[in-house]
């Protein structure tokens, strides 16, 4: 399997450094990282802080598995169970979203014991075998099968469709605040709470996927805390450990008192732990997520302005620094045309959304050059 690099031009970009929004690729050339390696750095590249924290702690230990207590793991588990919505404050500490989220599945059956688990059309959970199960888009199964089971989709932001699924066989619905890879597709206003109250009168769980609306990325630290939203069981990786492997599941105390047996030889290792704590007391003590709100409404509007202005782009959606733009032409081009010629870094969401996702720690100014990048490229 051949590794995977971003290609704009003849030849790929192979990125060889980055200080703050900016990465430096092979050939001296600087990028605005408007991507962020799909929102896993939140402080921007090499921060001084997760630095210090992660060189620290890799001279003092650098791994001994979970059966020994470690001051670092520890710390971090009180401060997730202090910063998590609602009293989701039973911690499981794993390596990446995708695992995370196979735990989420994992605790809601055991402690429910029903088997059945309602996710939605264009969601995107990871690709282990539960989570891609969960994941709407067969081009990311194919060759996989049989995948686990019981596995229902209904339309996002449908509630009569969320009413009809949800049922006393129901172990858990599991969907993502925002949708990312389906297209930066914000939840419908009341939809949230009307998952909670069906999964609620049916003794379901609510997994709120937070892997990448999470740690501050909407304007709020947690997704669901812009809605008012308490789920039993909220996932966190990408940025949490500000690009370190680092992922989290977060549940109530029913989930844990019931969850069953999960382990992981890596799970909670001092070194990304170290950089978690680091991450996480910078975004608090900065209020990024306060930052991301008000840039990232800046941004949308400067947005919303220059699609006022061409027919080239049909929608300007999201929340704080989680930005999609759908443009009539497909994203691709428009993605390399901006990194070719603005020096400009984004992702796509699907064929059509050009998605940015970047640094929580950019300014009005980075953004507006962003759109006006994107003005030239359409």
């Amino acid at each position: 399997m051949s590794e995977a690099s971003f290609v704009f031009g003849e030849k790929p970009i192979g990125i060889d450094s980055g200080q703050g929004v900016t990465v430096t690729d092979d050939s001296g050339n600087d990028y605005l990282d408007f991507g962020a390696s799909y929102a896993c750095t939140p402080l921007g590249h090499s921060h001084p802080t997760v630095t210090e924290a992660v060189q620290e702690q890799a001279a003092e230990l650098t791994y001994v598995q979970g059966s020994y207590p470690v001051d670092v793991r520890s710390e971090l588990y009180d401060r997730l169970a202090a910063l998590a919505p609602g009293d989701c404050e039973k911690v499981w500490l794993c390596n990446s979203g995708t695992e995370a989220n196979e735990a989420a599945l994992k605790f809601a059956r055991h402690a429910t014991g029903r088997s059945k688990i309602v996710a939605t059309m264009q969601a995107f959970h990871g690709r282990t075998m539960g989570a891609l199960a969960a994941t709407w888009k067969d081009e990311y199964k194919e060759g996989f099968g049989p995948l686990a089971g019981d596995v229902e989709f209904v339309p996002y932001g449908d509630r009569e469709a969320m009413s009809e699924a949800v049922d006393e066989e129901t172990a858990a619905v599991i969907l993502e605040p925002i949708q990312g890879e389906g297209g930066v597709n914000p939840a419908p206003e009341g939809y949230l709470g009307h998952v909670r109250d069906v999964t609620a009168d049916a003794g379901a769980a609510f997994i709120a996927d937070e892997i990448q609306t999470g740690v501050g990325r909407t304007g709020d630290l947690w997704a669901v805390e812009g809605e008012g939203v308490t789920p039993d069981v909220v996932t966190a990786a990408k940025g949490i450990a500000n690009g370190l492997p680092m992922g989290a599941t977060m549940v109530r105390p029913w989930i844990a008192e019931n969850a069953g047996n999960h382990g992981s030889t890596f799970s909670g290792g001092p070194v990304p732990c170290a950089a978690a704590n680091a991450t996480l007391e910078t975004l608090v003590a900065e209020d990024l997520p306060g930052h991301a709100r008000e840039v990232g409404a800046a941004f949308r509007e400067s947005l919303e302005g220059l699609a006022a202005e061409t027919d080239a782009i049909r929608d300007v959606r999201g929340r704080g620094l989680m930005v999609g733009v759908e443009v009539k032409t497909g994203a691709n081009p428009v993605i390399g045309g901006m990194a070719m010629n603005h020096g400009i870094l984004a992702l796509p969401a699907g064929r059509t959304v050009v998605r940015f996702l970047p640094p929580l720690t950019v300014t009005e100014e980075h953004c507006q050059r962003v759109v006006d990048a994107l003005e030239s490229t359409l």
